[in-house]
């Protein structure tokens, strides 16, 4: 059975940085490709980005590449995310799922994070 927690969210102000960390267990990074997705009031749950277990290969959606940075590190079995120039309309619930295929079709998902851009 898969067990994942998040932690690193928070406040942080428009154009700050923040760094989302996911711990893993029951599942190797190597077999099993890793999503982050958010959910904000009122909008719907969008997959922010993916990142392979075959290869590492990562996959954004529009409105954050080139902010954000998925990455895993398979000794200690966690991914991060890396949000650079945070806006106010990142401010999200955040998620880490498996997302096997980075199909978008989530198996397993954390608890969630909270994450608050605002001045």
């Amino acid at each position: 059975q898969v067990h994942l927690v998040e932690s690193g969210g928070g406040l942080v102000q428009p154009g700050g940085s923040l760094r989302l960390s996911c711990a893993v267990s029951g599942e190797t990074l190597d077999y099993f490709g890793m999503a982050w997705f958010r959910q904000a009031p009122g909008k719907e749950r969008e997959e922010v980005s993916c990142i392979r277990g075959s290869d590492g290969s990562t996959d954004y959606s529009r409105s954050v590449k080139g902010r954000f940075t998925m990455s895993r590190d398979k000794a200690k079995n966690t991914v991060s995310l890396q949000m650079n120039m945070l806006k106010p309309e990142d401010t999200a619930i955040y998620y880490c799922a498996t997302d096997k295929w980075c199909s978008g079709e989530f198996g397993s998902w954390g608890q969630g994070i909270h994450v608050t851009v605002s001045s």
